[in-house]
This record gives structure tokens, C-alpha cells and sequence, in this order.
């Protein structure tokens, strides 16, 4: 089984099925514990609906922060339903598990992981780092004597790194990513509009109008929040072209990430790269006109990977079916 446990969203693949699971990675548990709630609408689809929307005796939590555990019990009993979930009725034995982390994570976070996945059900627990995930993910050739170079922009972490022979040469791992995208929305809605929006209001302006390059067509949307000075609902009608004046720090923290890891590279790495360009995945790079500021602030071809939401998690998929290949390239596993 692999497992693309990402801030925003769980993929989970299975050898010989493909993904059989995609939810968000949100928990529902009673107020000031982390007792999770009873029943399967406390994880996933249906606690993401109670974000912003829980009344008083229960709080919907995300337990991952920037790409990493930050809450331990909640993330384990996430993971035990995922695992459950993408079983099905087939009570198979504890299952080896592939899961995809930052590659800026540290020793102590690592482990969290593996514990987390350990309590979950997990029988051998093996780490692989997210841009490796999804270089394997978008089929890129990573295994072969030639610069890959793939920009993964998740929910919590933005990871950047140029891979060569079935292993990363340089990497860049940045705490920016799709929620600073949206914090950043949240942000301009207060200061221009003296309006508080929720995090879901906030990702769907993001998908719908934003973007990180001039739009041929310009859009509006209306927008409904709460007024901060009289306290009562409201709505207002917003631009793009605000949208994307909000956007452009993230966006360009993520460009200079980018650069950053370029000017790292060997001579001959930065020159294959040259005619094998950039790939994008992660659902972040999505945004709208990303690629293209990407490519002007590089010269470099700039191209969004196949279906960028799923390659890590198929990246996992794969590296599962040729574990006896990669396993002693990439981190190191655990028995448990």
C-alpha cells in the first residue's frame, strides 16, 4: 500500500489497484481532547464539511502542519481508518506501507511517521521522499544518467529537486506551498474588504478566479464572509487581477525556490536540463498561469506532469512494485 499523506489531502494506492483512496486530511474530534468521533463521517470528505461549520462540542482538526505530524494521536487514527478504508472487507494481513514525506523532514519527525503508521496497522513501514514519489509519479526518468527535474507544490511544503541515477542531487524543501495561497486570500479579504472568510471560501476563490500570470479573460466572483466591524454576513464581488496581486508572494517564494536550486546544480545536470525542462505536480501547481512564471524567471521549458493531484501517490504505487529494486537507493526502511 502506498500513502501520499499530504496537509490537504490522503491518496492511498494499492500494488495492482491504482488509487483506491483520496480524502482530505482532516479529523473531527470532541472539543479539548483528541478523542476522534464516533462513526466513518469523522475523517476525510465529511470532516472537511465541518471545517469553519462544527458547533461548540467538536472541532475539525488538520493534523498535519507543512507536510509534517503535528498532532500524533489524530494523524494514527486517521491513517488506521485510511488503511481500514482502502482494505475494504478483505482482512488482509498488516500491509507494507510506502509513505511519501518532505525531504526537509527532520530525524524526530521521521519517526513520528513511522509510529504513527506503526500504531495504524502497518507491518513494514518505508519512507520515500516526495519529489522522488513524484518524478517516479509524472514518469520522468529518474533512474537513468540524465537531469530530471521535478517542482512538487503541496498543501503544507513545496519541494524542489533535480534527480539523477535513482537518486536526488540537489533539493530544496519550502514551507510554502497551497495554504500559504490561501492564507494569503484570507489576508487580502480582511485588509481590502474589512471581511473574514473560512479556509474553504478561501480555496475555492483560489481555485476558481486565482491565478500567478495576467488571465486572457479576467473573472469576478462574489464572495460571502463576515464583516469585521458590524459583525453581520455580507457579500462582496471580487477581481482576479487582486487575486493575484495577493498571490504573489507565495508565488514568489516558490519561484525563488526554484532558482535557488538551479544555481546548485553541477555543470552537466543544469545542461541536461536545458532541453528536459521543468515538471510541475502537486495540486499548488494547478494555479493558474504557475508554469509560465516558472519558465520566464528560469528560461527553462516548464510543463504541468499527468493528472500533478495524483503523482505522488502513483509514484508510491510503483516504487512498491519495484521495491526489491529501489529500496536500498532510497530511505532506508523500517521492520516494525
Amino acid at each position: 500500500m502506498g500513502i501520499d499523506l499530504g496537509t490537504c489531502n490522503t491518496l492511498v494506492s494499492v500494488r495492482g489497484q491504482g488509487i483506491v483512496l483520496n480524502e482530505p486530511s482532516v479529523v473531527a474530534v470532541k472539543k479539548g481532547t483528541n478523542q476522534v468521533l464516533k462513526g466513518g463521517d469523522a475523517v476525510g470528505w465529511m470532516a472537511k464539511e465541518m471545517l469553519g461549520k462544527t458547533p461548540g462540542s467538536i472541532t475539525a482538526v488538520r493534523p498535519l502542519k507543512d507536510g509534517v505530524i503535528s498532532d500524533f494521536e489524530i494523524t494514527e487514527a486517521m491513517l488506521s481508518y485510511f488503511i481500514r478504508k482502502a482494505n475494504g472487507n478483505t482482512r488482509i494481513v498488516r500491509p507494507r506501507v510506502v509513505i511519501s514525506v518532505p525531504s526537509g523532514i527532520t530525524a524526530v519527525e521521521k519517526q513520528a511517521v513511522y509510529q504513527s503508521a506503526e500504531h495504524a496497522g502497518a507491518r513494514r513501514i518505508y519512507l520515500v521522499e516526495e519529489p522522488v514519489a513524484a518524478a517516479i509519479g509524472a514518469g520522468l526518468p529518474f533512474a537513468e544518467a540524465t537531469a530530471s527535474m521535478i517542482v512538487d507544490i503541496g498543501g503544507g511544503t513545496t519541494e524542489v529537486a533535480i534527480m539523477s541515477l535513482a537518486d536526488i542531487a540537489v533539493c530544496e524543501s519550502v514551507r510554502v506551498a497551497g495554504d500559504d495561497m490561501d492564507e494569503a486570500i484570507i489576508n487580502h479579504m480582511k485588509r481590502a474588504y474589512n471581511m473574514m472568510i473560512g479556509e474553504q471560501t478561501s480555496e475555492r476563490i483560489k481555485i476558481e478566479i486565482g491565478s500567478a500570470a495576467p488571465l486572457e479573460q479576467e473573472k469576478e466572483l462574489e464572495v460571502r464572509g463576515r464583516d469585521m466591524i458590524s459583525g453581520m454576513p455580507r457579500k462582496v464581488v471580487i477581481k482576479s487581477t487582486e487575486i493575484r496581486e495577493a498571490l504573489q508572494e507565495p508565488v514568489q517564494a516558490i519561484t525563488e525556490a526554484v532558482t535557488r536550486t538551479l544555481e546548485r546544480a553541477e555543470p552537466e545536470l543544469a545542461a541536461d536540463l536545458v532541453d528536459n525542462g521543468i515538471t510541475m505536480a502537486g495540486g499548488g501547481s494547478l494555479l493558474r498561469g504557475l508554469p509560465q512564471v516558472i519558465e520566464k524567471a528560469t528560461g527553462l521549458p516548464t510543463k504541468l506532469a499527468d493528472d500533478p493531484l495524483t503523482c505522488v501517490a502513483r509514484g508510491t504505487c510503483i516504487y512498491l512494485e519495484n521495491l526489491e529494486l529501489w529500496k536500498d537507493t532510497l530511505e532506508n526502511n523500517m521492520d516494525t
